[in-house]
């Protein structure tokens, strides 16, 4: 005689269902916990996370407070301290730091000091820009090239490939000698050659991130290709769009400290740290004119080591 096992008692699956069915909104604080139940944590956005470990990074920390002082230096300081810095005054011809002139003179009565704020205008305007055009043009090429793939894919690197096989200093200084060395020429002048490496590194990701579902349910879904591109594609490279702007600013003033060096930067009266640095090369053997050379050096040292500080911070944190 088989023996019928009786039904289970319907209720615990009844206040199963019912709690699941629970309304988060409308259990109080003292019922959730009751329950058993905690709130969800809002997830943190890419950049919350990356700038919690960029602030982890004491040197990083360090580096930007050092720029704000250089930026504050170079463009509040000339409202401070006045000096002349369009006409010469050979009175003052290569006159020693003192009360008047803190940093000394030039060979032409420039005040040190106040040439070096100038010139710092120029190399962070120049480096500052040309970094943005460069990282802006390079990101928007690369991210077109690696999404379409293919042909037009292959068409677009082969002038990437082409542009980085000539010798970029050479036909700098060609370029800059055709076009009249101002500020505005020297950025498009460095951009020109400098968002070829962009492209490449965002082409790179763009290739990773264009196999993600995401993207692959923008292309089902019916989304187009500058959809696809500008609201997924380029958000999530932004790790890699914004390391090497970093890294891209502090090219730029060594590349425009070099032209200058050369010979070849902004013309006076306006000046750059690497013209300044090439005016004092005259005195380098004589260390009677020490304010001539090391406060230009410095600064293009300093400053590009603290923009490459932080790149390797923005590195680490995305």
């Amino acid at each position: 005689m088989s023996m019928i096992t009786p039904p289970s008692d319907p209720a615990p699956v009844e206040e199963l269902a019912e709690l699941q069915q629970v309304d988060p909104n409308a259990v109080t604080a003292v019922e959730a916990a009751e329950l058993g139940l905690t709130p969800a944590a809002r997830p943190r956005s890419m950049l919350r996370r990356g700038w919690e470990v960029f602030a982890e990074n004491k040197l990083a920390l360090a580096s930007v407070i050092v720029l704000f002082l250089i930026v504050g230096f170079c463009f509040i300081g000339p409202l401070l301290y006045h000096t002349d810095q369009v006409f010469t005054n050979l009175s003052d011809y290569l006159c020693r730091p003192g009360a008047k002139h803190l940093l000394g003179c030039n060979d032409v009565g420039y005040d040190q000091l106040g040439r070096l704020m100038v010139a710092g205008q120029t190399s962070l305007e120049v480096g500052l820009a040309a970094a943005f055009v460069a990282v802006l043009f390079g990101t928007l090429y690369g991210a077109v090239a690696g999404f379409a793939g293919g042909v037009v894919d292959s068409a677009m690197m082969r002038v990437v490939d082409a542009g980085l096989s000539l010798p970029y200093i050479m036909v700098i200084i060609i370029l800059s000698v055709i076009f009249q060395p101002n500020t505005i020429t020297m950025i498009f002048i460095i951009a020109v050659f400098y968002w070829l490496g962009v492209s490449r590194l965002v082409r790179g990701e763009t290739l990773t991130l264009r196999t993600r579902e995401y993207v692959q349910a923008v292309k089902v879904l019916g989304g187009g290709r500058r959809r696809a591109i500008t609201r997924h594609i380029l958000p999530n490279a932004v790790g890699v769009i914004i390391v090497q702007a970093t890294f891209a600013v502090a090219d730029a003033i060594l590349i425009l400290s070099g032209l200058g060096f050369l010979g070849y930067g902004v013309q006076p009266p306006a000046t750059d740290w690497g013209s300044m640095l090439s005016n004092g090369l005259t005195y380098i053997q004589s260390s009677n004119y020490w304010w001539l050379i090391y406060p230009p050096g410095i600064a293009i040292i300093l400053t590009c080591i603290w923009f490459n500080f932080i790149g390797d911070a923005l590195r680490d944190a995305f």
